[in-house]
């Protein structure tokens, strides 16, 4: 069955078939990732097979931590019939750098608090940064 002559689809179909909300379609349409879809005569709407791929590349974009508006403008390109491609990788490299920066941060907090766990618990229990554990009316943390 080719794309002219595949069923339509009702928006819980699509939302079934991509494995999303309905909620999320309509966001997506809002959004302006998904076209305005056709309307029933009864005001329902109804979705041609190209919604089904346009959904699976949003997810693919969004699985690889591509932002809505990245996403946005890579559907920009590919609905004028050219490969998204290059702008793909500018996109890519740049979530790989704040990866590595997240992953960078991430990696000095785990040895920060796996320091702090080492020192506790201890008489000189040292405190979170800028806070204490025990509450300020509290005499030597002993708070019975």
């Amino acid at each position: 069955m080719d794309i002219t002559t595949a069923p339509r689809l009702r928006v819980g179909q699509l939302a079934r078939q991509a494995g999303v909300t309905t909620d999320t379609i309509r966001f997506y349409e809002r959004e302006g990732l998904l076209p305005e879809p056709a309307r029933t005569p009864s005001g329902y709407r109804d979705y041609g097979p190209e919604a089904t791929d346009r959904l699976a590349f949003i997810q693919g974009c969004q699985r690889l931590g591509l932002r809505l508006s990245d996403i946005r403008q890579l559907l920009g390109i590919r609905d004028t019939g050219v490969c998204p491609c290059g702008h793909a990788e500018e996109h890519l490299r740049r979530r790989i750098a704040e990866v590595d920066a997240e992953l960078e941060r991430l990696s000095t907090l785990r040895s920060e608090m796996a320091a702090m766990a080492q020192a506790l618990p201890s008489a000189d229990c040292p405190a979170p940064p800028g806070a204490t554990w025990c509450p300020p009316d509290c005499e030597g943390g002993d708070c019975t």
